[in-house]
């Protein structure tokens, strides 16, 4: 088949760290698609979620449409829902006339800008397929990026108590998946972790960790695990939320990109990859 795009498609920022954050993911990713392209024939690296993606999985590629298998390696476009330019109706305009495309989303959750924002601009594409990959969380994998922020910051999970900060949403479901990216960290962690919101969602982070600190001031830390994809405003929020600690989001400026986010991009494309071929 024809190798889809890989839009990579962020919320935006206008937060400069933000959008350098940013931008060298989807440089990170350019280069893993490049060395899949170069790597064919190698066991698949794919992670399905579910029965059901690992059964889409096993009917693309006997249909060869793992990233590893395709003839070229797909290009990798940046865009976003919002803030920044361009935005997703451009990067699917820039695209080669007819060409299909994968937009996964640089986001944690599948909220507002997956449902409303991105599917309306996909009905607006009548020129070509475009079809729109989960978003990058829930997924053990992050739990790991982020065990590892707060091994950066000087957390000592069992001493400290880790409150998980996440942006929020109206969407229930991305609430939900919030919440289970926290078990998930939990698990990770081996000690409970609570879950607060930056906006839209309940309980809200500064609450969260009043609640976490309880009446003695001179109690154990509590260190705030920033599930945020890079720097910017809601990161500014996380540290003005009363912890003793916040940690740097997945995407922090001063270390190398997370291979486990670009492992995850990888298989959110493969995997709308998988579905566009068993279309046809």
């Amino acid at each position: 088949m024809t190798t889809p795009v890989l839009a990579a498609i962020s919320h935006g920022t206008s937060s400069a760290a933000g959008q350098t954050a940013v931008a060298a993911l989807a440089d990170a990713i350019r280069e893993d698609a490049a060395a899949c392209r170069s790597d064919r024939g190698a066991p698949s690296r794919i992670s399905a979620r579910s029965a059901e993606d690992a059964a889409t999985l096993r009917s693309g590629e006997a249909r060869g449409c793992r990233t590893q298998d395709v003839d070229d390696a797909p290009e990798v476009v940046l865009g976003h829902v919002d803030v920044q330019q361009p935005d997703v109706p451009a990067v699917l305009s820039a695209c080669e006339p007819g060409a299909p495309v994968v937009i996964v989303p640089l986001l944690l959750s599948a909220g507002y800008h997956v449902h409303v924002d991105l599917r309306e601009a996909v009905a607006a594409a009548s020129d070509r397929t475009v079809t729109i990959a989960s978003a990058l969380g829930p997924d053990p994998r992050l739990a790991d990026v982020l065990a590892r922020r707060l091994l950066d910051a000087g957390a000592r999970p069992g001493r400290d108590h880790i409150v998980m900060a996440a942006a929020g949403s109206s969407d229930a479901g991305a609430v939900d998946d919030c919440r289970a990216m926290g078990r998930l960290l939990a698990e990770r962690l081996g000690v409970p972790v609570t879950v607060g919101f930056l906006s839209a969602a309940e309980p809200k982070l500064a609450d969260a960790v009043a609640t976490t600190r309880g009446d003695r001031g001179d109690g154990p830390r509590v260190v705030v695990a920033s599930y945020l994809l890079a720097p910017g405003f809601f990161h500014d929020l996380a540290r003005a939320a009363g912890a003793d600690v916040v940690t740097e989001p997945l995407l922090d400026p001063q270390r190398e990109i997370p291979d486990e986010l670009v492992a995850i991009v990888r298989d959110r494309y493969d995997l709308a990859c998988a579905r566009l071929s068993t279309r046809r």
